[in-house]
């Protein structure tokens, strides 16, 4: 059976549809949230950090498998970095985070733990099975 006459799933809808997501806050959180210190610098920033969720996006929805395996470290990494960040908040330590930073945890650490389980089942393993380079 062919890649492409197989149905797509729909954790491969909800898993393309986060980065892609994930990708336009990084674009639009900066602009909306604190666009007094608006520069140059910090959209360029913006748009690499973007850029590459569009790419995670656009290899999972190409069904790669290599993809699937960064996708499930970035929602690792999301998962700790952000709720040491918010552990650190609620404890009261004197830092001082970003409004984007704080909206950005509220969408990724509970979209990344709802995902995560999905990108290590055994259905999201028949899914991915294009290799990075090739056919």
């Amino acid at each position: 059976m062919q890649l492409s006459a197989r149905p797509r799933p729909a954790g491969l809808y909800w898993s393309t549809g986060f980065f892609v997501a994930a990708g336009l806050l990084e674009i639009v959180l900066p602009m909306t949230t604190d666009p007094g210190s608006l520069t140059l610098v910090r959209l360029w920033e913006a748009t690499g950090k973007a850029i590459l969720d569009f790419l995670v996006a656009f290899g999972l929805w190409k069904r790669v498998a290599l993809v699937r395996s960064v996708a499930m470290v970035y929602c690792l990494g999301a998962i700790l970095a952000y709720a040491a960040a918010i552990a650190v908040a609620w404890s009261g330590a004197p830092f001082r985070y970003p409004r984007a930073l704080v909206i950005a945890s509220l969408f990724e650490v509970p979209s990344c733990a709802l995902l995560y389980p999905w990108l290590r089942s055994a259905e999201a393993g028949s899914v991915f099975t294009r290799p990075l380079v090739g056919p």
